[in-house]
């Protein structure tokens, strides 16, 4: 009963001897550390902020009026094609400026009037993806900057050790380790964060463009009934 006792108060001395603070192993990390990390913290900040602003826009992209193709079909087949135009300039959204791209081509060939409304697409893709190719490169150069930080720390506890006369001092190597896999950590979790908001807004993305092509194929129907 005795040596168990002697055991549970060993282990809560032990627990209560050592704690794990970030900032402590930040701050003690050295300059290379510390600027690494900094530089993830900027960069977890800035996709953040892309993420965020992206998909505001991508949701205000796809707000498009349930009878909006409905309207724009009375107008054409009433030959009311200033009002067409009008409406579509109302909705302000990339569906409405695809229709208005292809109505202002009206009387011409069919296949100038695809070709043109494809064009147009490709504007309005280009538009939704502004910025998201950051993301992937954020992805993708946070963990390499984490483990940059990990060689740097893994270098400067061996200099450490070196300039203590060869002998191994297990509490200066385990502080070295902790600090260098500190900026590893930061490194994947910024990478993550990343990765994961690309590839949200891809889908998002892919969402509009699914829904201007149908758009873009009721438009074209529409304007085959005539001849039919």
């Amino acid at each position: 009963m005795n040596l168990l006792l002697i055991f549970i108060q060993n282990t809560e001395t032990l627990l209560t001897e050592k704690k794990l603070s970030v900032i402590e192993l930040i701050n003690n990390g050295g300059l290379g550390g510390q600027l690494i990390i900094g530089l993830l913290f900027i960069l977890l900040l800035l996709s953040t902020y892309i993420y965020f602003e992206r998909i505001f826009a991508i949701r205000s992209a796809v707000k498009v009026s349930p009878d909006f193709m409905n309207q724009i079909r009375t107008y054409v087949l009433n030959g009311k094609i200033e009002g067409a135009q009008q409406h579509c300039m109302n909705e302000n959204v990339p569906v409405a400026r695809l229709i208005l791209k292809g109505i202002s081509r009206i009387g011409r060939p069919l296949e100038d009037i695809n070709t043109s409304i494809e064009n147009a697409g490709k504007l309005e893709v280009y538009k939704l993806e502004k910025n998201i190719s950051v993301l992937a490169t954020i992805s993708g150069v946070a963990p390499m900057l984490g483990f940059l930080g990990t060689v740097i720390g893994m270098i400067l506890s061996i200099f450490e050790i070196s300039n203590a006369g060869g002998n191994i001092d297990m509490q200066l190597l385990s502080d070295g380790l902790y600090t260098a896999m500190t900026t590893t950590v930061a490194g994947l979790i910024v990478g993550i964060c990343g990765y994961i908001s690309y590839n949200h807004l891809v889908v998002k993305i892919n969402k509009v463009v699914y829904q201007m092509e149908s758009s873009t194929l009721d438009f074209l129907d529409l304007l085959n009934e005539p001849a039919e």
